[in-house]
């Protein structure tokens, strides 16, 4: 498995490299978010660690500027050690998975074998549902010709529902998906979000698009009444 690894600080850089080949990986080491991005559209990597804060391209830019041009490789976005705003801007920038420095060299290895263990989620340019359509790279939403302003956790939300049309998603698959493993906060926020969306999605449409299943979750379907 070959993993691009873009971290400013030399001696991380170093001991990241060294140990990520000691566990079997190939690994390609780049010390700017410049150089970083180069490398990530030359060549193809299994998985790619990347720091927030980098010269020339900070880490946030480089993942959009990955998922904007259509290029889902899994990203494991390294954050500050009190970074719960950086965490939430890494989720909401297209990363997979976030760890918290300082960390631990298992961790790191145990996160990188579960981002590739599912491998490249390749995404649709877009997604519809009736009059509803997503474009997931560019985060912009549409019902019929008009487009509709959401907040990347809005967004969030409607991409999970309209990727799995049909589908009824618990709350606790919601917070999973779109929030993150570690959140411990109240699951309620799913149903705060839920309503936000149907203030903008439906309501001023007349339409029905995102159901409520009682006892078992939420469904989005095609067809509204």
């Amino acid at each position: 498995m070959k993993l691009l690894v873009v971290e400013d600080e030399k001696r991380l850089a170093v001991s990241l490299k060294r140990g990520l080949e000691a566990d079997g990986f190939a690994v390609d080491v780049a010390l700017d978010g410049t150089d970083g991005k180069a490398m990530a559209t030359e060549n193809t990597y299994d998985a790619i660690v990347l720091d927030i804060m980098l010269p020339g391209i900070n880490g946030f830019k480089l993942c959009g500027d990955l998922r904007d041009a259509g290029d889902w490789t899994p990203i494991l976005m390294l954050t500050a050690k009190d970074g719960e705003l950086d965490e939430t801007e890494a989720l909401d920038t297209g990363a997979d998975d976030f760890l918290r420095k300082p960390f631990s060299h298992l961790v790191l290895v145990a996160r990188i074998r579960a981002l590739l263990r599912r491998g490249k989620a390749e995404r649709a340019v877009q997604l519809s549902a009736g009059g509803l359509r997503v474009n997931p790279s560019q985060r912009r939403a549409w019902r019929d010709d008009d487009e509709i302003e959401l907040t990347a956790r809005e967004f969030a939300v409607l991409e999970y529902l309209i990727s799995n049309v049909g589908t009824v998603r618990s709350k606790a698959e919601i917070l999973d998906h779109v929030w993150d493993y570690a959140f411990d906060g109240d699951p309620n926020i799913v149903e705060v979000y839920v309503r936000h969306l149907r203030k903008k999605i439906d309501i001023p449409y007349g339409t029905e698009s995102i159901q409520t299943v009682r006892g078992a979750g939420y469904r989005l379907v095609g067809t509204t009444s």
